[in-house]
């Protein structure tokens, strides 16, 4: 039996470039999100993409992981602001996801600056999506305020 199962569907229309699609998960909390491919390759404009969604699922993923394996020695985060940035590039003619960078500061009393690194080292082979980029290049940077 798994631990738990999501889904999230999108209806696209029309060709690629000018195409649209919306998203909608079945929480409803990502209910008319709007995806298009300029979003995803150029700017924006409200609108989000694969890339972004995957960034959402990396930070949310190893600030839990974190939390996890700081509780596990007995520390409490104050605050652990976790974030991603998921790149999308071309290799060999093929539009791929290629890195996730996590940039964390954690606020977190009674651990120094080892021990966390330690700590950290450890929530990056327990985050599940990490796990799932592990064909991607993954980098943390972590600092304590």
């Amino acid at each position: 039996m798994s631990i738990a199962e999501r889904s999230t569907g999108t209806v696209w229309e029309g060709p690629l470039t000018t195409g649209t699609g919306r998203l909608d998960s079945g929480s409803g909390v990502l209910t008319g999100l709007d995806v298009t491919w300029a979003a995803r390759t150029e700017a924006p404009g409200g609108k989000t993409s694969p890339e972004e969604l995957a960034a959402a699922a990396h930070s949310s993923c190893f600030s839990m992981a974190l939390a996890l394996k700081l509780g596990e020695q007995q520390l409490t985060p104050q605050r652990l602001d976790v974030r991603a940035t998921v790149t999308l590039d071309e290799v060999d003619g093929v539009p791929t996801i290629v890195s996730s960078a996590l940039a964390i500061r954690a606020r977190v009393d009674g651990v120094d600056a080892g021990k966390f690194e330690r700590i950290v080292d450890e929530a990056a082979a327990l985050c599940p999506v990490s796990r799932l980029f592990a064909g991607a290049k993954i980098s943390v940077k972590a600092e304590l305020e």
